[in-house]
């Protein structure tokens, strides 16, 4: 239900909406209903049957069917990013969980990133798993697909931006010993393998999470996290 109301409220491209007719009078749903009829965008009210050929069963009985995620351009957001304070971008190097995809764009979204960057082939797209782990983030932050993680990479830093990726190696830097106050790109890797080498040699820098206890890593998503609200807290401090 939330992820549906961020959209409408994104003025993203919905087709229809389907609601169960159990829920036509609950309150919970009258401010989207409202903002479907603000927007044209028809409801119709469903049986139980409707939502049983669903895959996945947490969709509150509320589903939204769209037009294809109109991806950004990394041309595009170089462009448009806000001069007045520094650029973050958030690039994802074959991150092929889309629950994993879709929290960390959360996580972008929250902490007020330019974009976020992911690969054509061998990684999650902007689905409907995505969309909702995303709880909404993906109608207000731009998501860039590109052919080639590196080459992108590369235009990033052409275009001033310093590139950080998080690392397990012994070469990384504690993440809140690092400067991360200037126009950044963050790197992370895919789950298990961590960023690819032609990737990493085009980092300017590794960040490292120390661990107190026995695992070795984070999930992607939060180590993205904690990275993110770092940039974000040392960029508050300023």
């Amino acid at each position: 239900m939330h992820a549906v109301s961020e959209a409408l409220e994104g003025d993203e491209k919905l087709l229809h909406i389907h609601v169960a007719d159990t829920r036509r009078r609950d309150p919970a749903l009258r401010e989207l209903l409202a903002a479907a009829t603000d927007a044209a965008v028809p409801v119709r009210f469903e049986g139980r049957g409707f939502f049983a050929q669903f895959p996945y069963k947490a969709h509150q009985s509320v589903v939204a069917f769209a037009a294809p995620f109109d991806y950004a351009t990394l041309e595009d957001v170089l462009e448009r990013r806000a001069r007045t304070s520094p650029a973050l971008f958030v690039v994802l190097d074959h991150i092929t969980d889309p629950h994993n995809l879709g929290a960390i764009i959360r996580t972008a979204e929250a902490v007020g990133a330019d974009a976020v960057v992911v690969p054509e082939r061998r990684s999650a797209g902007v689905n409907a798993t995505v969309r909702k782990a995303a709880a909404g983030a993906t109608a207000y932050l731009p998501i860039v697909r590109v052919s080639n993680v590196a080459q992108s990479v590369r235009a990033l830093k052409a275009a001033g931006v310093w590139v950080a990726g998080a690392d397990l190696s012994s070469e990384a830097i504690p993440y809140d010993r690092a400067d991360l106050r200037g126009d950044l790109a963050l790197v992370i890797g895919a789950e298990g393998g961590g960023i690819s080498p032609v990737v990493r040699k085009e980092c300017d820098w590794v960040l490292g999470i120390p661990m107190a206890g026995r695992i070795a890593s984070l999930n992607a998503s939060v180590a993205a996290a904690v990275l993110l609200f770092e940039v974000r807290r040392q960029r508050a401090a300023c």
